[in-house]
């Protein structure tokens, strides 16, 4: 019967602060804003819907051509060659967003990569697209694999470049998350999303991302859209004083409506939010039920300081609970991962973050032991008896 039960314990009641239900309002009918460092949502509306994702695909095309650089197997100086294929249907003459690259001619990775994320060139995401994997068939299967590495489970793609199909489809939670992950892990190769123009081929192009030029520490990502239906989208990243927040946002009527509710929904998140100390590093916060161990339960506690953001000025409560598969079975090693502790605010998670155990905790006693199979056995029994009753 080990691991019958998920147990949610330690409800713990904060007062740090009342908010007005989010205390902003956009006319983005899908956005989510979160705190880098935290992982806290400050914001979101309709961030779970699937949205027609447009250029903003060209996140994920880069994250895939970043971790091909990052383990050595390509060099920014190497390069591809420009197909038939990446010149005709996505170089200048298919009217979409284009590098103005040339069919047969070669490209280096670095050129392509600035391509991609500043001029948003079609031609320079299937280059690299065919490049990195052959054929851009190839390099979605990759897309759609890595998606799932990333725990982007709501989210689907069909090509490298943003055309719109079936297959192409983004949530803004996913989006937020895949951005996060590429400024975190790749701080060399990000700072391409924040260069503000680009020349190739004696034709310079400005960053199509317009929050660079309005002063609020904006310095990437990118900015999508195909027709009326799709919408204008943005996945956005700004830093101030330390702190940075992530924005993706969707639906937008116009190019002007994108740039100025993403502006205020930025600046809303870092003028009204402030950082509260919940609980430090090392710091017990809970305990976990152990099985057949020497003691019956371990303390847990966090690795590192844990903080959340509280609107300034609010009074509204958080709520939070230590969630684990338990009971833990001994013996429980110091330091290992046993659970989590979650952090909301009204039903926003402001705050998810491993918990590990505190000390160790050797295997008990056969007498121990056989007490706890006996009180598992029992504890079964009863779930069993209540959820027959509730059927």
């Amino acid at each position: 019967m080990l691991g019958f039960l998920s147990i949610v314990l330690a409800l713990v009641t904060f007062s740090p602060g009342h908010v007005r239900a989010q205390g902003f309002q956009t006319s983005f009918p899908n956005a989510i804003l979160v705190d880098a460092n935290s992982g806290a949502v400050l914001f979101e509306k309709g961030a779970d819907d699937q949205v027609t994702p447009a250029s903003t695909v060209k996140i994920m095309t880069a994250e895939l051509v970043f971790q091909e650089l990052a383990s050595g197997r390509l060099k920014l100086d190497d390069e591809f060659t420009v197909s038939e294929h990446a010149w005709r249907d996505g170089g200048v003459k298919s009217g979409g967003s284009s590098m103005f690259l040339q069919v047969n001619s070669r490209a280096r990775i670095e050129d392509l990569i600035r391509g991609l994320v500043i001029d948003s060139g079609n031609d320079a995401a299937i280059t690299l697209a065919e490049g990195v994997a052959g054929a851009e068939e190839a390099f979605v299967m990759r897309m759609n694999r890595r998606a799932s590495e990333l725990g982007l489970t709501k989210s689907s793609f069909g090509n490298p470049w943003g055309q719109a199909g079936p297959d192409q489809k983004v949530t803004p939670r996913d989006m937020v998350r895949l951005a996060g992950f590429v400024i975190k892990t790749y701080p060399d190769y990000y700072r391409y999303f924040g260069e503000k123009e680009f020349t190739w081929n004696k034709i310079k192009q400005p960053n199509r991302n317009p929050l660079l030029n309005m002063s609020i520490g904006a310095d990437g990502l990118k900015t999508g859209n195909i027709d009326e239906k799709s919408g204008f989208g943005i996945v956005a990243s700004a830093a101030e004083e330390g702190r940075r927040l992530i924005l993706a946002a969707y639906g937008a009527r116009t190019a002007k409506d994108r740039a100025e509710e993403a502006r205020k929904l930025l600046q809303w998140g870092f003028r009204n939010f402030e950082e509260k100390s919940l609980f430090k590093a090392g710091e017990t916060i809970g305990t976990a039920q152990v099985y057949g161990g020497a003691k019956s339960s371990v303390p847990l506690t966090a690795t590192r300081d844990l903080t959340a953001l509280l609107q300034r000025g609010g009074t509204e409560k958080l709520s939070g609970r230590i969630i684990y598969e338990g009971p833990l079975v001994a013996p429980v090693e110091a330091g290992a991962k046993v659970g989590r502790i979650e952090i909301k605010r009204g039903p926003l998670v402001v705050l998810d973050q491993p918990l590990v155990a505190a000390e160790s905790v050797e295997e008990g006693s056969l007498s121990r032991r056989a007490f706890d199979a006996a009180y598992e056995y029992a504890a079964a029994a009863i779930h069993a008896r209540f959820a027959k009753k509730l059927q």
